[in-house]
């Protein structure tokens, strides 16, 4: 069910989980304020999914309220992810859902790597 990203952060949504090692993941990469893991659903040969350390529901909550050293951590990760699995020469996508309209269903933010195929047209209607 998509979430209202204008609603306070939920301690136990399944990536708050993740963070506090409640729940596993298949780790690709973590840095001080940054996670990144395999998706459990991927959608292309290669899905993952970075996400904050931080309690942030959405971009826009991110960029009004993290630290300059997470925004920087944070963008400079996704980059260092797709680098690091030989993403970049092929090509890849980054897609961050942010509410109900972009279908986001996790209330924290999270940016999908994509890769490993033709990904096709950027919006499917």
């Amino acid at each position: 069910m998509p979430i209202d990203p204008t609603k306070p952060y939920d301690p136990d949504n399944i990536f708050a989980k993740i963070l506090r090692g409640e729940v596993p993941c298949n780790k690709v990469d973590e840095s001080e304020h940054s996670l990144a893991f395999h998706d459990i659903n991927p959608l292309a040969p290669v899905h993952i999914l970075c996400i904050p350390k931080g309690q942030y529901v959405s971009w826009d909550d991110f960029s009004k309220n993290a630290s300059p050293e997470e925004i920087a951590d944070f963008v400079r990760f996704i980059g260092k992810v797709a680098r690091d699995n030989e993403m970049v020469e092929q090509g890849y996508r980054l897609l961050a859902n942010i509410g109900k309209r972009a279908g986001q269903e996790i209330p924290h933010l999270h940016v999908h790597l994509f890769g490993g195929q033709p990904l096709g047209p950027m919006l499917a209607i």
